[in-house]
C-alpha cells in the first residue's frame, strides 16, 4: 500500500474512531449479580448510570452482601461494555493495516 493510500485509510479511521466513540457513549449496557436483585446501567464508555437494588436486600444484616452484588453487577457491565468497545474497534480498524497486538486507541 502506498502512502495516500495508508493516508487515506488513516483519515478514514480517525473519522470511524469518532464515530465509534458517539456510539459507546449512546449505548448503555447492563449488568446484574444476584439472580438480579442487583443491577446497574451504564454507557459502554463506562459511565455509571443506574443502580437498583431489590427491597428484600435492604435489610441493614445484608450491607456487605449488598456492596458486593453493587461491585459484581458493575463489573458485568463494564465486561459487556468492552465486549461492544472491542467489536466497534475492529470494524473502524478493518482493512488498515496495524500491527499485531496494537491496541487502539492508542
Amino acid at each position: 500500500m502506498d502512502l495516500i493510500g495508508m493516508m487515506k485509510k488513516a483519515r478514514e479511521m480517525q473519522a470511524k474512531m469518532s464515530e465509534v466513540q458517539t456510539s459507546l457513549e449512546s449505548t448503555i449496557v447492563e449488568g446484574s449479580a444476584g439472580n438480579g436483585v442487583v443491577s446497574v446501567q451504564m454507557t459502554a464508555k463506562g459511565d455509571l448510570l443506574q443502580v437498583d437494588i431489590s427491597a428484600d436486600l435492604l435489610a441493614p444484616e445484608e450491607k456487605e452482601m449488598l456492596q458486593d452484588l453493587i461491585l459484581t453487577a458493575h463489573a458485568d457491565a463494564r465486561r459487556k461494555a468492552a465486549e461492544i468497545a472491542s467489536d466497534l474497534m475492529q470494524d473502524a480498524t478493518a482493512g488498515l493495516p496495524l500491527p499485531p497486538g496494537l491496541k487502539l486507541p492508542f
